[in-house]
């Protein structure tokens, strides 16, 4: 296992992993060929192979399998190791990051997937979350808006005529959620606690926090093009950065 003071990002890999000030954000889908799965699942940590085996459908279990997978192996290509070498630690929210030996690399990551579609995002020293969404007009309630989005949000919604407001619900809902991720509190943060935009007219913002040490000065948010069907948002530290996206295919 190499030594924190020998890892780094490997410059003949820049195409492959971020460049400073340059977030990378890889796009893939989560049905893979048998082969494929296998190969993947031979280079999960024994934590991550207890977890496969917990999942109740197949289906789901294969998904995580892949998205694990994919996220190793993106990892040990950006770090020049191999993806069973590849360590993680988790914060007290679960939020996964690499482990100790890989922190002189400021390499940092998030991950998230949804109806069979995975994105995985990377940085340079910035702290981000991503998040994709299938959008199910059948979530996209009254009463699931009043419960989880903040009075100014509510209103919002309810401005939009009826066909538009599930894209609408689901733009706020990725937006929220790539938010909580990048902060690493997970949902112990309340959604009610910040507001971002959601009009269509409206390019991804972060509004207001009231959520403490964390004022929206501090991050920077985006949306993802990632297709019918879906919505997505990427929330960065700070500001003066540009946004790389690439089909998984490029790696494989």
């Amino acid at each position: 296992m190499p030594t924190a003071s020998k890892v780094e990002i490997s410059e003949a890999g820049r195409g492959i992993g971020p460049a400073p000030d340059m977030i990378q954000v890889w796009s893939g889908d989560q049905d893979q060929p048998s082969r494929l799965v296998e190969e993947f699942q031979q280079t999960l940590a024994e934590e991550e192979r207890i977890r496969a085996a917990r999942f109740k459908f197949e289906k789901d279990r294969v998904h995580y399998i892949v998205a694990r997978g994919m996220l190793r192996r993106l990892l040990g290509a950006m770090l020049r190791i191999g993806p069973d070498q590849v360590r993680f630690r988790y914060s007290e929210y679960d939020k996964p990051s690499l482990s100790e030996e890989f922190d002189s690399t400021g390499l940092r990551f998030n991950i998230s997937h949804s109806g069979g579609r995975v994105l995985l995002a990377f940085a340079l020293g910035r702290d981000l979350g991503v998040d994709i969404e299938r959008i199910r007009p059948d979530f996209a309630t009254e009463d699931i808006a009043d419960r989880f989005f903040s009075a100014c949000e509510v209103e919002a919604l309810r401005s939009l005529p009826e066909e538009i407001r599930a894209e609408a619900f689901f733009s706020c809902w990725t937006r929220k959620e790539a938010f909580i991720k990048a902060i690493g509190e997970g949902l112990s943060c309340p959604l009610d606690k910040f507001d971002v935009t959601l009009l269509p007219d409206q390019p991804a913002r972060l509004l207001a926090t009231r959520v403490a040490g964390q004022p929206a000065s501090k991050w920077s948010m985006r949306n993802l093009d990632v297709g019918k069907g879906f919505k997505a948002a990427i929330v960065v530290e700070g500001q003066g950065w540009d946004l790389s996206m690439r089909p998984w295919e490029e790696c494989v």
